[in-house]
């Protein structure tokens, strides 16, 4: 192992590794597996690597052919009889890492924007906003170029909450452009 860390050896960091994927929401790719194990000093990325291949080689991970790994029961049941291995500084750093990674999976699970081309040459945007309970708006657009389409898709992802307020005042708002009802 390479730096002054709390990982010493390879077994040590299958089980940080396990540790990340048993938290994380969705399957993840390889470099974001690596950004997230890198929370020690002490791992090198050539035993990383080793490692994270030992692990689905041995069925505690598994590899999609999009290139995304996830714990599977195995190395759920393997993660938390070791967790208690890991140094509690190296946990409480992996856990600050997943909070914030977590977040952004959820975020971009709930924001949704993408545009296809109709068969006359325009394109269609939908754009959709969703929470924890369901959805809350679910929008199509007609753009007349892709770069409109694009433009569209980029804005809504930036700050869709403003949009979709921005919609429910206009359609509360009496026909005089007074305040909202209610």
């Amino acid at each position: 192992m390479a730096g002054q860390g709390f990982i010493h050896d390879k077994l040590e960091l299958k089980f940080l590794i396990l540790y990340i994927a048993a938290r994380v929401i969705e399957p993840i790719p390889f470099d974001t597996m690596l950004d997230l194990t890198m929370c020690d000093d002490a791992v090198d990325y050539f035993d990383f690597t080793e490692c994270l291949r030992d692990l689905v080689d041995t069925e505690h991970l598994t590899l999609s052919q999009d290139g995304l790994y996830s714990i599977t029961e195995k190395g759920l049941r393997n993660s938390k009889i070791c967790e208690s291995s890991l140094a509690y500084s190296v946990r409480l750093r992996c856990d600050k890492n997943l909070e914030v990674w977590n977040r952004k999976l959820r975020r971009k699970s709930q924001v949704k924007a993408s545009w296809e081309q109709r068969p006359n040459g325009t394109y269609t945007v939908r754009l959709s906003l969703d929470d924890d309970a369901g959805s809350l708006m679910d929008l199509k657009l007609m753009a007349v170029r892709e770069d409109m389409a694009k433009l569209l898709a980029n804005r809504f992802r930036q700050s869709p909450e403003k949009l979709y307020g921005q919609i429910m005042n206009l359609l509360l708002e009496d026909s005089q452009g007074g305040k909202p009802k209610g």
